[in-house]
């Protein structure tokens, strides 16, 4: 799996993309991306900001979207729980989808396993990866266990006015508080 950067000749791609991801949920009955979120100027918005990815798998088709939100994400300003740690160095999982097209290949769980592998190697300074989904999308809350995200809480309202989100965090690396007392 590779993430490559999206550029704004990707757009109409990951608005296909997303697109299926929300017929995916319909079919499933999940209530999540039915309004006019993720809309066309968050995709736009992300690939400005350099945000935005698409997933590649090893034969080199592309196979799904997701954005990478650098903090602060004030979507999370009203969370109804804790954070493992308490940083602002951490990115969000957002607008993730793998196109039906390739799914059952296990594409969702190397997609985020690649995430916390980047995270991992080139970002010293991220100390958590966060992410939320729908309370009935199931098969992503499977997914964000499977990888080793934790529920720290939930959200109301956050994407419509009646949407609840079960909120997830990861932590990367965990600050040596003694190793800082020690040094400082």
């Amino acid at each position: 799996m590779k993430l490559n950067r999206a550029k704004m000749s990707d757009l109409d791609q990951i608005i296909e993309i997303l697109a299926d991801g929300r017929d995916q949920l319909a079919e499933k009955g999940v209530d999540q991306w039915q309004g006019d979120y993720p809309s066309r100027e968050h995709v736009k918005y992300d690939i400005e900001h350099g945000f935005a990815f698409l997933a590649e798998s090893a034969d080199h088709e592309t196979i799904g979207a997701l954005s990478l939100v650098t903090a602060p994400d004030h979507s999370y300003d009203q969370l109804h729980g804790k954070w493992l740690v308490d940083t602002t160095a951490y990115i969000v999982i957002h607008r993730v989808a793998i196109h039906s097209n390739h799914g059952g290949h296990g594409y969702a769980t190397q997609l985020f396993e690649k995430v916390i592998e980047e995270v991992e190697q080139n970002h010293p300074e991220i100390d958590s990866i966060r992410i939320d989904t729908h309370k009935n999308n199931g098969a992503m809350q499977h997914v964000i266990a499977k990888t080793g995200f934790e529920k720290v809480g939930e959200l109301v309202g956050v994407y419509g006015p009646t949407d609840e989100c079960f909120v997830y965090e990861k932590v990367i690396r965990r600050a040596d508080l003694s190793q800082q007392k020690i040094a400082g």
